[in-house]
């Protein structure tokens, strides 16, 4: 089955299972460090919940989308992240001990790895150059998914309890798997040969993809720190209610969307990948540093407003720039290998703001994030000036 054979109803089943895919995860995500305060759990283990996130991310991600790549299959994966989001939802629900916390966040790891194998299956739907589009596409669903979850998380917990979120998260995530049955798969070619151990240290070799690999561990560290860690715990500090944490949602998410469509179509046409990038880092270093100093929910959705537009430029260029030289049957491969590597940030963010934030309050592990965007800020300008150079001698070093 060729891309082309494809419906628009195939597009429109797989759209609706990444929308709640995700969503099932992020129903609970800005009240999960709040409500682990309330079990009592202190900052540094606040950041070792949230980091086991990351965790199996980083052991799984690889070998699934190896494992995907050498049997030639997507959907299996598929289904096995709808049900371990489903787990992991219950798993909060029906338990009430900050151990199981733990379990069930890194269940949910378990769910986000299977990820990998969404991006490479909808990159299978378009040919060419459209592939660039496609991740553009998937990333504002995904956006579109973790805003409607993370937007009424506030309000589900004022209205009906800490729990409404698992309850309702494990609801949506039972009918992404059953939804996903009705995926369809492109068969692949039959010239293509499964993956061999060789082709992965190839992969892995790529220049760009390392390159990408490297900004988006600080990517998804500053991420997990700052939005889907410890900035609702700022909002509650000053004196926000629960409810009110929707509105600091909306306040990110939504210029995260917007930014995940036009840093692709206008701003890394007009001013290149790398120069894009440097902005996006230099600003989200910018908007997090002010963080700990705003002591009003105006100031600090404020904050979230930049924050959530110059975060959201980076991400759908990662996922274009991570596969762009890779051949398709090892696609699978090299995300697994981007996004096993990004977990590293999704792991030691949290993990290293906890424990900064144990021993000085949460303003230390702000300023640890700005610090790092200052960094991938300098990555981006080097690499960019790097490209313009090897462009005057008529040599890639990316394809070096």
């Amino acid at each position: 089955m060729q891309a082309q054979q494809l419906e628009a109803k195939d597009h429109i089943v797989f759209v609706f299972v990444t929308f709640m895919y995700w969503a099932s995860q992020y129903l609970y995500t800005p009240i999960l460090s709040p409500y682990l305060e309330y079990k009592g759990a202190s900052y540094m283990l606040i950041g070792v919940v949230l980091s086991s996130y990351g965790v199996t991310q980083l052991l799984l991600r690889l070998p699934i989308g190896v494992l995907s790549d050498y049997r030639q299959v997507r959907r299996p994966f598929i289904w096995l992240g709808m049900v371990t989001s489903l787990l992991s939802c219950l798993g909060f629900a029906v338990t009430d001990h900050v151990g199981w916390a733990l379990f069930s966040r890194a269940v949910a790891g378990i769910s986000a790895s299977a990820w990998v194998v969404f991006t490479v299956l909808y990159s299978s739907y378009f040919t060419g150059a459209n592939v660039t589009k496609a991740m553009s596409t998937i990333h504002f669903i995904t956006v579109s998914a973790q805003l409607m979850g993370m937007g009424v998380s506030g309000y589900l917990v004022s209205r009906w309890g800490w729990n409404a979120p698992f309850w309702i998260g494990a609801g949506v995530a039972f009918l992404g798997l059953a939804l996903s049955f009705l995926i369809r798969e492109p068969k692949p070619e039959a010239s293509r040969k499964p993956i061999e151990p060789k082709d992965l240290a190839n992969v892995m070799k790529e220049p760009i993809l390392l390159k990408v690999s490297i900004l988006s561990i600080i990517a998804h560290g500053m991420l997990f720190i700052t939005m889907y860690g410890f900035t609702p715990l700022q909002a509650l500090k000053i004196g926000a209610d629960k409810e009110s944490l929707g509105w600091l949602v909306v306040a990110f998410m939504l210029p995260h969307a917007v930014a995940s469509i036009v840093a692709g179509r206008y701003f890394a046409v007009r001013f290149g990948h790398w120069p894009t990038l440097a902005i996006g880092f230099a600003g989200s270093a910018a908007f997090t540093v002010v963080i700990p100093y705003a002591d009003t929910m105006l100031t600090l959705c404020l904050t979230q407003i930049g924050n959530g537009f110059t975060q959201g430029m980076g991400f759908p260029l990662f996922l274009g720039m991570a596969i762009q030289y890779i051949e398709s049957e090892k696609r699978a491969t090299a995300m697994g290998f981007y996004q096993a590597i990004y977990s590293l940030g999704i792991f030691l963010g949290p993990f290293l703001a906890g424990w900064l934030n144990s021993g000085g309050g949460l303003a230390n592990g702000f300023i640890f994030a700005s610090l790092s965007g200052l960094l991938a800020a300098g990555l981006s300008i080097y690499w960019s000036k790097a490209e313009k150079r090897s462009l005057t001698t008529g040599v890639s070093l990316d394809r070096k």
